[in-house]
């Protein structure tokens, strides 16, 4: 077995952070490493959504949630078989801190734990900063538009 564990605090509120992290069949447009997702539902536990992402297409499951503060889902791929959890927490300034663990399991993780280690590392390396950058920007954009609305 493998786990990582990375954070990033983005300047904008927990609900902001949220409403953006779980809108995912609209990864794509902002998470260069999502190709497409689809969800089957409602974003509850129990909900599936199926996702390509760096050539592996994943049918993953929400086995835990807590609005605006965790979420998280598993299932199996081409041979692994991973769990990752999303956990969001206000920061003192307003902002929210961001942390994301993953475990794999499976034979092409045994086979090369440290290749393996280091492409889900960088994976979620890259999910938090273009996580970050996009929240910030629509939060510049609602700022400089007056409201979430525009008006």
């Amino acid at each position: 077995m493998i786990s990582t564990r990375h954070e990033i605090t983005v300047a904008a509120p927990v609900e902001v952070v949220w409403r953006l992290h779980t809108d995912i069949a609209a990864w794509p447009l902002w998470h260069s490493g999502v190709e497409r997702a689809e969800t089957s539902g409602e974003l509850e536990v129990g909900m599936s959504f199926r996702w390509l992402t760096h050539g592996l297409d994943i049918t993953s499951t929400v086995t835990a949630i807590e609005e605006y503060r965790s979420l998280t889902w598993g299932g199996p791929t081409s041979g692994i078989d991973g769990m990752h959890r999303w956990t969001f927490a206000p920061t003192p300034d307003g902002g929210t801190s961001v942390v994301t663990e993953e475990y794999w399991t499976g034979a092409p993780v045994d086979a090369d734990p440290d290749g393996m280690l280091a492409l889900l590392a960088q994976s979620l390396v890259d999910w938090l900063a273009e996580l970050k950058e996009a929240v910030e920007t629509v939060v510049a954009r609602e700022e400089t538009e007056g409201g979430p609305s525009g008006e």
